[in-house]
């Protein structure tokens, strides 16, 4: 492989069998509970595999001269370099669940056992030194999101089953490379006694490059284990990217925007993708009226925005939230424009602390004004981050963040 590597894949029928260990996670166990590991290394160390014996650097095809010879032969030519970033993996072995994988339409027509192994590279020093799973890449949620995709999407190929699984790593977790092995465990094969599968391995740029689609907000990504499960909006969705997240992770999703060709795109996607979940509306939402159809009162568990602003909507949006509903809302504020001339006017960004104020009936769960890296944009924006909910019986007080 090259430092920017391109995709690569093999098919394999191997007879695999492999001991489960319990998940180090409180999470309860899937079918065949995956055995983890972590391991860690320095990432630097990768540049120095070349030993005594004039090995040559998988990377570079050429042999590295050692610092430290005699610590390389002690370390198998990895010698530890101090202030090195710390990098580290995370193995999930034997994941098994049910999925619909067949290039006959009898074969998706019932689910049949799958597992998957990985191999997922990340930075791990922020979570070695502060001790909080909310640094870590968490193997749990992973195992939880493969399984759900298993059991929510249906394909003709592995190799489609796989990219998907990549897709939905990349977006939703820091992860820097991924290797996968996907497998059927009982194959409609005579002379089979194993399994087949592929195998593929990519890093986060090599994907970008194949794969240049756009991603979910940050913002949405984090504060999802705060949205109650159930019917979704999306207000403004342009090319759909918070919408397709939110179907993939089993939200009844309407999508609404005013531009018909980019509905009729993602109502595409959505059907490429298999997410019956996602329906699309065509809406001109800043029309002069007094009525909101579009907006039925207590309608929706979650409604999301995302760089859109039309100050006339605010009534509507948090009439529908239904009770204990949670509202997501990230747009410019006035210091993107007078820093980037951004929006092209400033009658489309927010004043400090105006969104605050417009939506001030609801509980605020989190806010933050300021400086952020662009979830869409090059480089950093200046933007207001919201997260509120309307009041409920059962609502339960949170901390502002």
């Amino acid at each position: 492989m090259s430092p920017i590597d391109t995709p690569s894949g093999s098919l394999i029928a191997p007879s695999y069998s492999e001991n489960t260990k319990p998940c180090r996670h409180s999470a309860p166990p899937f079918k065949g509970t995956p055995r983890v590991a972590f391991t860690a290394r320095i990432e630097r160390a990768l540049f120095h595999r070349a030993c005594a014996f004039g090995e040559q650097d998988s990377h570079l095809g050429t042999p590295i001269p050692l610092a430290h010879p005699a610590n390389d032969i002690l370390t198998a030519g990895n010698p530890i370099l101090e202030n090195a970033p710390m990098a580290g993996k995370i193995i999930i072995e034997r994941l098994e669940f049910q999925g619909r994988c067949g290039v006959t339409p009898e074969e998706r027509r019932r689910p049949q056992p799958l597992a998957v192994d990985l191999k997922l590279e990340c930075q791990t020093e922020p979570a070695a030194t502060s001790d909080d799973i909310h640094h870590a890449v968490d193997y749990a949620q992973v195992a939880d999101r493969i399984v759900e995709i298993g059991a929510t999407q249906d394909c003709a190929l592995l190799e489609t089953f796989a990219e998907r699984l990549l897709t939905m790593l990349f977006a939703e977790f820091p992860i820097d490379r991924a290797r996968i092995w996907l497998r059927k465990l009982a194959p409609p094969l005579e002379h089979v006694t194993g399994s087949v599968g592929v195998q593929l391995e990519r890093s986060r740029l090599a994907h970008l490059i194949q794969d240049p689609g756009p991603t979910p907000a940050r913002l949405l990504t984090q504060q999802l284990h705060r949205l109650p499960k159930g019917k979704a909006l999306d207000v403004a969705a342009g090319s759909g990217r918070n919408a397709l997240y939110l179907a993939s992770h089993g939200f009844q999703v309407d999508a609404m925007d005013r531009d018909e060709q980019a509905m009729a795109q993602l109502a595409a996607t959505a059907k490429q993708r298999n997410l019956p979940n996602l329906h699309v509306r065509t809406v001109d939402l800043e029309r002069t009226t007094d009525e909101r159809p579009e907006f039925p009162k207590h309608e929706y568990d979650v409604i999301i925005v995302f760089f859109y602003l039309h100050r006339a909507l605010f009534p509507a949006l948090i009439e529908s939230l239904k009770p204990n509903g949670v509202l997501i809302y990230e747009t410019f504020t006035i210091d993107n424009y007078l820093r980037h001339r951004h929006p092209r006017r400033w009658e489309f960004c927010l004043a400090q602390n105006e969104l605050l104020r417009l939506t001030s009936t609801l509980r605020l769960l989190s806010y933050d004004e300021g400086e952020h890296d662009g979830s869409h944009e090059p480089g950093s924006v200046f933007t207001a981050q919201l997260v509120a909910q309307q009041a409920g019986p059962s609502s339960l007080p949170h901390e502002s963040a």
